[in-house]
């Protein structure tokens, strides 16, 4: 089985070394797994540094190995509408074999913490987070999959940690899942949810949908940050999407590898 979302200590919000996240893998009985660490910028705070250094990254992973167990390089982009050059640059600067696109900030704010949440009902926030998910996705072009589409609910601000629902946003959605198809894009099953809002981010029947309108990449995440949570709910997923796509998807060099399930 395979993991392709996990943050080691080279991201901000890291904890364990990558040698360490890589046993707990093989551990969990993992094939393969990517590190996804993170780069983003504080709209509001430039000096804010939220973006893994390059040269700590190729100290913690190259020439890591692990008997039995296929690593991949990756990161997790957070993506606005107007930062492509800032991940064309990191992109430049080495290879990597998988590129997660994600939503963190709207209108400025970490949609995280409470200054987002701000006189804003739970719809509202949804619907603001989906229009800039929406927005991100259509103007960038160099990531390959998009993680957590319903991330906000698993804000540390969530007043209710309700997982956001496809029949509530049904047209904002499938836009969303329209524009990934017509980019030849990804969906990332994120299992990061399950013990903070009770369900996948995002939810299978949204899954379901992106399979229904012609997606046909999609990956599994467990977004651990320390080593007891790699690979937590994956084996269950994989079961899942083996009723809807039949296969599950990795990566290397940016290329995606279908894995009959």
């Amino acid at each position: 089985m395979f993991d392709y979302h996990i943050h080691s200590r080279v991201s901000f919000d890291g904890h364990d070394r990558g040698v360490d996240l890589a046993m707990a893998a093989k551990r969990a009985g993992l094939k393969e797994i990517c590190f996804t660490d993170h780069i983003d910028e504080d709209p509001f705070d430039p000096e804010l540094d939220l973006a893994f250094d390059i040269g700590a990254y190729a100290k913690e992973y190259d020439g890591l190995e692990v008997p039995g167990l296929a690593i991949r390089r990756g990161l997790e982009f957070g993506m606005t509408e107007d930062n492509q050059k800032t991940l064309e640059r990191y992109l430049a600067q080495r290879e990597f074999d998988f590129c997660l696109g994600s939503v963190h900030f709207v209108d400025g704010l970490d949609v995280y913490y409470s200054e987002f949440w701000q006189g804003k009902t739970v719809a509202q926030a949804e619907r603001l987070f989906l229009e800039q998910t929406l927005a991100c996705v259509r103007a960038q072009e160099n990531f390959d999959v998009l993680a957590h589409l319903s991330f906000l609910s698993k804000a540390w601000a969530h007043p209710t940690h309700a997982l956001i629902s496809y029949d509530s946003h049904r047209t904002l959605i499938d836009e969303i899942l329209k524009a990934l198809v017509r980019k030849d894009k990804g969906l990332e099953v994120n299992t990061s949810g399950l013990d903070r809002c009770g369900g996948y981010l995002p939810t299978l029947d949204i899954v379901e949908r992106f399979h229904d309108l012609g997606g046909r990449i999609v990956t599994v995440g467990s977004d651990a940050h320390r080593t007891n949570r790699v690979g937590q709910y994956c084996f269950d997923v994989c079961g899942a999407l083996r009723e809807i796509f039949g296969y599950v998807c990795t990566f290397q060099h940016r290329q995606p590898i279908f894995h009959k399930l």
